[in-house]
């Protein structure tokens, strides 16, 4: 692609960079942004790396978060004694969308996957580990995404978790394997949460 301004092919270049973004996409956007008054692109700029520069991780469940612990672990009305324990933020909102639960989260940060590099060290798997030994949690719920990752990911926790005296379940497998959570219908992952099984009953299906 032949570019009139080295400024241009670096925008693009950079755009082209997003997921799922190609270089015509990309292309197509910062032309759009040309055509913006110059107060909307310096606002969008400064949205970007506000975003980037002052952005939280919450300290307890690691949900991203504007404050150092996150609006769902500061409410007195979410229920302590479950957590939900999911692969990223998007699940968390997905999860919310529903309107089905009200316990609190524990987000892993990824899924182990061999072929990608990813361990069990690569995920905030110790952290979990600690807060059950605090004792204020009754029951985990997985809801992890019904794929290898995913299923791999569940056995390694339960395997860690499984000493203590916790009720472990997972959602209910109205999803279909290979699904990822974050493209699950409102109605089917709300349903999948309330009729959560026991992980040992699931795995003898």
């Amino acid at each position: 692609m032949n570019f009139s301004s080295k400024l241009l092919e670096n925008a693009v270049a950079e755009f082209a960079k997003l997921p799922g973004v190609g270089q015509k996409t990309a292309l197509r956007l910062v032309l759009h942004l040309l055509n913006q008054d110059k107060q909307d692109v310096e606002r969008f700029s400064n949205t970007v790396s506000k975003l980037r520069n002052e952005i939280m991780f919450c300290s307890v469940c690691h949900n991203i978060s504007d404050h150092a612990v996150c609006e769902i672990c500061s409410s007195h009305k979410r229920d302590r004694s479950l957590i939900c324990v999911v692969e990223d933020t998007r699940d968390v909102m997905a999860i919310e969308n529903t309107n089905q639960y009200n316990g609190v989260y524990h987000v892993l940060g990824g899924l182990i996957s061999p072929m990608d590099g990813v361990g069990p060290s690569d995920l905030q798997v110790d952290t979990l580990v600690e807060r059950l030994k605090e004792n204020e949690a009754k029951e985990i719920i997985f809801a992890l995404s019904a794929t290898m990752e995913g299923d791999t990911t569940l056995f390694y926790l339960n395997k860690r978790i499984k000493s203590f005296n916790i009720t472990i379940s997972t959602i209910a497998r109205g999803i279909a394997f290979g699904g990822e959570l974050e493209y699950v219908d409102e109605i089917t992952l709300g349903r999948s949460i309330a009729t959560r099984v026991p992980y040992e009953n699931s795995l003898s299906k």
